[in-house]
């Protein structure tokens, strides 16, 4: 079942846990202990492979949580973690200046509680900083030991793979894909599977809408962050659940939840690797872990391609 991360001596699990949840900052009703057992209910239930970042959490939650339940198990499991985006009056600030590289670096190691992160991303480019810059610094923490492996997450086009690549060579990249936002079918991930990056891609289940539980009366909490995406408004509102209610109708014929289909058929896609799974309960994450052992037929894929012609993708990367 495992994995390897590209070229490197990595192996994870096709589903990893998504650990922003965890840090409280967008999600509501997250208390630490649920999160402390949503990770150890990860790991029980065959996740190796732990995504979190230097951003998650005003003060590193979502690092600090993963050493305290998994701390002990740290030989067993993959941790990847993320520079280059920070907080400053709680609002996000990109930087990938090699000094902030390095010295974010060094904060998630102290947190994670640990000598090395297995998989060290780039969050996002910094446009104030030349690509190249920000690459050298990964190089220098690759060489280092700090880190054994690196990545990008949210590079939009393959001229930036490119010019990071000729720096410091890609483990994986991060991009968001679902089924109805497949736009890196069309070049980034053609560009990957050639280069042997493994795509590790995030919103597999659009932020939770394709998890089939959001009411189509759902009455949202001011402080979900959710709402502000025109997937949950108006028309796409009403044409994603249209859509959703045709998974349902699938799933009950295969006899899983939603979220399994849609799980399933994101690790199942040629060239993705590992999705990312959010979670801040444990019945969350077990309920998606379990579409690791979950192979769809032929005619399951036929007929979830009609129902996502029938919905139309959602273009722009801004909607979810």
């Amino acid at each position: 079942m495992l994995r390897q991360l590209g070229r490197s001596p990595l192996n994870v699990t096709p589903v990893a846990m998504g650990c922003w949840p965890i840090a409280g900052i967008t999600s509501i009703n997250v208390t630490e202990a649920e999160s402390l057992s949503t990770l150890s209910a990860a790991y029980d239930a065959g996740i190796n492979f732990f995504d979190t970042a230097y951003l998650y959490g005003y003060e590193g939650e979502s690092e600090r949580l993963i050493n305290r339940a998994l701390g002990a198990k740290r030989d067993d499991i993959v941790i990847a973690s993320k520079c280059g985006i920070h907080w400053k009056d709680h609002k996000q600030v990109k930087d990938g200046r090699p000094e902030t590289i390095r010295s974010e670096c060094e904060a998630s190691l102290k947190r994670l509680g640990t000598d090395f992160i297995d998989l060290y991303y780039l969050h996002a480019p910094d446009p104030s900083t030349p690509l190249e810059e920000s690459a050298a610094a990964l190089q220098d923490l690759l060489e280092s030991g700090k880190v054994r492996a690196i990545g990008v997450s949210n590079f939009h086009t393959v001229d930036k793979y490119e010019t990071f690549a000729r720096v410091c060579p890609i483990t994986a990249a991060q991009p968001h894909y679902n089924m109805l936002q497949r736009e890196i079918e069309l070049d980034q991930l053609p560009w990957c599977r050639e280069q042997e990056v493994s795509t590790v891609v995030y919103w597999p289940l659009m932020k939770g809408f394709l998890a089939g539980k959001l009411a189509r009366d759902h009455q949202w909490d001011p402080r979900d962050g959710r709402q502000k995406y025109p997937i949950f408004q108006g028309d796409q509102w009403v044409k994603t659940h249209d859509f959703v209610d045709k998974l349902r109708e699938i799933a009950a014929d295969i006899h899983c939840s939603i979220a399994q289909l849609v799980t399933a058929w994101t690790i199942q896609r040629p060239g993705i690797t590992a999705a990312l799974l959010g979670a801040k309960r444990p019945e969350q994450i077990q309920e998606t872990a379990a579409a690791m052992f979950l192979s769809l037929s032929q005619e399951t894929l036929d007929r979830i391609d009609v129902a996502i012609k029938k919905r139309g993708e959602v273009i722009s990367r801004a909607a979810v």
